[in-house]
Parts: structure tokens; C-alpha cells; sequence
């Protein structure tokens, strides 16, 4: 059962006070016990809230081992699983018992993983919509977080996390994982090191989304809590229509299926957007700012607006074909569009340079054979820690108390140009934003979209 919000807040004042908001002494000895890595009692004791195709596809009752729990679990342990689908929970049981010998405890609502203080760190996989309200919450239980991108549903939800992660001094590293690979680093060394002169745009080519066909109401599964994976969203009624379509063989308003629906997400443009713009952001050193203006130049969407919002609740509803711009203060740009070869590619004074997780291309990169980087230059990109994967740097930062690759900060600028892209391909209009106040300008109908109601019982407590 879900607690009120009188005793989870009594609940939460106890937890705050024990811990001190994240005392010195308590990082102090948790860091000693619980950072080795090897062996089994210093490392450190990890909660997965939200166990799909995300933490691992074997989950979900699909063969394979891709997720990220394969690759995090070298670091520290799984004891304990949530989610809302029965089926789903049961299965991660099984799959950690395999992992590490001994049963995870298993749980329906994630608030009781936050009461309990074995546990150090919280893995977030769930829907985008339960993001915030979880890493919040985790955070002010004391607890360390990776959060699984896009970190926030809206732009007053990454301010938020912003907020409590330096109030309580928490790690919070989010998924965007290209920054810890290769070509990316390298991608920034050569741009903060000058390589294609002043820097003019970037152009994120993250694809478009997909369609429906009409999507019945119809009966949750038996072991879906629906009500529950909702969550702080408005109630709507359970949809699915089974076919031929993608992981779940299915359309839905649920599992993977989420993303196409703006109540829950914001499409490709916070899916792969959270993924490239942020990679443009960081590249253009836009990290601790935003646009001025958001530019839609062209929006399909698969369904009829009005007013912003869809008016066919019965099929997949974020924008299919887009082009939008965002351009700062000093007329650089940052350009989103579903069409082109998936990747990043920066325009400078004095070059190009294109990036993808599959190659690095461009004149600049070609000169590296007669002119390399400066021997340190791409550890510097990478603030300076040792290049690891993107969940050793987790681990790592949270070990030794410091700010991780992908933190909440940068993401938060990032994934707010992203979240302006949907509130503008919504209304499908033009969007003066200052970056300074987080405030659309000029435009009521448009600022009043920058959140979302949260549901009755399902309240972030702070």
C-alpha cells in the first residue's frame, strides 16, 4: 500500500535528521565499507527501482543480456528489486538470486527500499515520468542515485533535483553513457581544444518516432498495478492492441511503448535528444546556460493538437518528423531533426567534426595523425578522473564524493532545450525562453506547460 503523505512525511523527517543531510561522518565511514569493488563486503548494496528491457531484457521474458544491470552489477551488489508488473519483479528475483547466490527482497512500492538504510545505492529504470519523484526522494533518504536518461519529465523537475542533490551533497550520475565512451571524449577534447576554430552550431540527428494504429481500451494484465505505474501522471485508461511491433510485440500506453506518448515522455526528442543534445551542450560549452529562443521549422505529429495537447487519446502522440533550432544569446545553435545519419556533427569558424557510437569523422580528426591531442587532454574532457565506463565513473565519483561525468547540473541545461523542443512542437511556434529565471517569456500558455500536474497521493515529499 502506498503510505499517506502525513507518514511518509514524518518518515522522511526521521530519515533526514538520522542522516544529517548527508553529514561528513556518515560519507566518511560509508565510503570506507563500501567502495572496493571485490570483495563482497565492500561493495556497495544496490536497489533497482524498475526492471525492464532498460536493467535487463531478461526481465521482461526476452532472451539476451542486454540492459545495464549486466555491466553495473560488476561494481556493487543487487539486494533488493521493485516493480509495479508482478511478472516483471519476479523474474529480476530470479536473475539476481543467479548473479549473486543469495535472494534480493522484493517490493511493489519503491518507498520502502528508501527506508531501508542497508541500502546505498538506488538504479532507476523506470518510465520517465516516475524519474524525479524517485531520485528525489532517494536522495533525501541518504541514498546515492543512477538514474536512467532522460532524468526529469520537466523542466521544474530537473530544477528540483538540481536543488536537493546540492542540498544533500548525493552522487546522481544519469545514463547518458556516450559520455564515457571513446569518440565522444575525444569529440570534446578536439572541440574545447580549438581544433575547429569558434564554434558556431551543433545538429542533433536523433530520427523520428513511430505511429499506431488505433489502440483499444482494454484490461490491465493481472499482474500490472497500473494505477501504481502511473504514478504522479493523470489516470488514463489502460490501452493494448497486440502485433508485430517492436520488443513487447504490442501498441500501448505501458511497457517500452511509453515513450510515444507525451504524458509519460516527450518522444525522440527527450529519448535520443537527452543522448545528443547533451552531447551538443557539453561540445558547445552551453552547460550552464540555455536558449533564447526554440524555433519549431517543421512538426508532424500522428495526431490532431489543440491548444498543445492531443486530441485522439487512443494513439501514440509525440512528434513523428521535426526540425526545431535553439539558439543562445551569442547566436550559436543547436539544431534537433529527425531526418540525417544518426549523430552530433559541430560546424566551427575552421571545420566540421561528425560523431556517432559508431565513428568520429571530420578533417580535424584526420589531422590528429600529425597532429595528436595533448597527452592529458582527453582526461581533462573528462573532468580530470581516469577514463572508466560510464558505471565504474559511477561508482568511482561516488567513492570519492565528486561530481560524476553525467550530473544532474548539465543534464538538467540539455534536457531543458529538449523539453522546450516539445513544448514548442506541441504549440507549434516560436519560444523565448531566459535561461537565467527558467521561464518562458511572453508566452503564458506556453510557460504554464513548463510543468505538469502531479496526481493526488503521488506528491514528490520534500
Amino acid at each position: 500500500m502506498l503510505a499517506t503523505s502525513s507518514e511518509h512525511r514524518s518518515r522522511r523527517n526521521f530519515l533526514v535528521s538520522s542522516l544529517g543531510f548527508g553529514s561528513a561522518a556518515w560519507i566518511a565511514s560509508r565510503a570506507q565499507r563500501a567502495f572496493g569493488f571485490v570483495q563482497a563486503n565492500d561493495r556497495p548494496r544496490v536497489a533497482a527501482v524498475g526492471t525492464g528491457s532498460r536493467w535487463c531484457q531478461k526481465a521482461t521474458g526476452i532472451n539476451g543480456p542486454w540492459g545495464s544491470a549486466p555491466d553495473f552489477r560488476k561494481y556493487g551488489d543487487y539486494v533488493a528489486v521493485c516493480d509495479a508488473d508482478r511478472s516483471r519483479r519476479e523474474r529480476a528475483v530470479g536473475i539476481v538470486k543467479e548473479w549473486t547466490g543469495i535472494e534480493p527482497s522484493s517490493h511493489h512500492d519503491y518507498r520502502a527500499i528508501l527506508d531501508d538504510p542497508k541500502i546505498d545505492m538506488v538504479h532507476i529504470s523506470t518510465p520517465d515520468h516516475w524519474h524525479a519523484k524517485m531520485a528525489i526522494e532517494a536522495m533525501l533518504a541518504g541514498k546515492d542515485v543512477y538514474c536512467e536518461k532522460p532524468m526529469t519529465l520537466t523542466i521544474p523537475e530537473g530544477r528540483a533535483m538540481c536543488d536537493v542533490a546540492k542540498k544533500t551533497g548525493r552522487i546522481v550520475q544519469i545514463g547518458t553513457q556516450q559520455r564515457s565512451e571513446k569518440q565522444f571524449i575525444q569529440a570534446i577534447a578536439i572541440l574545447h581544444g580549438g581544433r575547429i576554430g569558434k564554434l558556431l552550431k551543433a545538429t542533433c540527428h536523433i530520427g523520428g518516432a513511430p505511429t499506431s494504429p488505433e489502440i483499444p481500451i482494454a484490461t490491465p494484465p493481472q499482474e500490472l498495478d497500473w494505477d501504481l505505474w502511473q504514478g504522479p501522471v493523470k489516470a488514463a485508461p489502460f490501452r493494448f492492441l497486440a502485433g508485430d511491433n517492436g520488443e513487447t510485440k504490442s501498441w500501448s500506453r505501458c511497457h517500452y511503448e511509453f515513450r510515444w506518448w507525451y504524458e509519460y515522455s516527450g518522444g525522440k526528442l527527450t529519448d535520443w535528444g537527452a543522448h545528443h543534445v547533451d552531447i551538443a551542450t557539453w561540445g558547445l560549452r552551453k552547460t550552464e546556460t540555455g536558449p533564447v529562443q526554440i524555433i519549431p521549422e517543421l512538426i508532424k505529429h500522428p495526431v490532431e493538437f489543440k491548444d498543445g495537447y492531443p486530441v485522439d487519446p487512443s494513439r501514440y502522440n509525440t512528434a513523428t518528423e521535426f526540425l526545431i533550432r535553439a539558439k543562445f544569446d551569442d547566436d550559436v545553435e543547436i539544431e534537433i531533426r529527425h531526418d540525417g545519419d544518426n549523430g552530433i556533427l559541430f560546424e566551427g569558424t575552421e571545420g566540421r567534426l561528425f560523431v556517432n557510437r559508431g565513428r568520429i569523422s571530420g578533417k580535424p580528426v584526420e589531422d590528429l595523425k600529425s597532429n595528436p591531442l595533448p597527452e592529458d587532454a582527453m582526461q581533462a574532457a573528462y573532468k580530470n578522473r581516469p577514463l572508466v565506463d560510464h558505471f565504474r565513473n559511477f561508482f568511482e565519483a561516488a567513492r570519492d564524493r565528486v561530481e560524476p561525468i553525467s550530473d544532474v547540473h548539465s543534464h538538467h541545461r540539455a534536457l531543458s532545450t529538449c523539453h522546450l523542443a516539445g513544448i514548442a512542437a506541441r504549440l507549434n511556434r516560436k519560444l523565448q525562453w531566459d535561461p537565467a529565471a527558467e521561464r518562458i517569456v511572453g508566452d503564458s500558455q506556453a510557460d504554464q506547460m513548463l510543468a505538469r500536474d502531479v496526481r493526488r497521493g503521488f506528491e514528490t515529499q520534500m
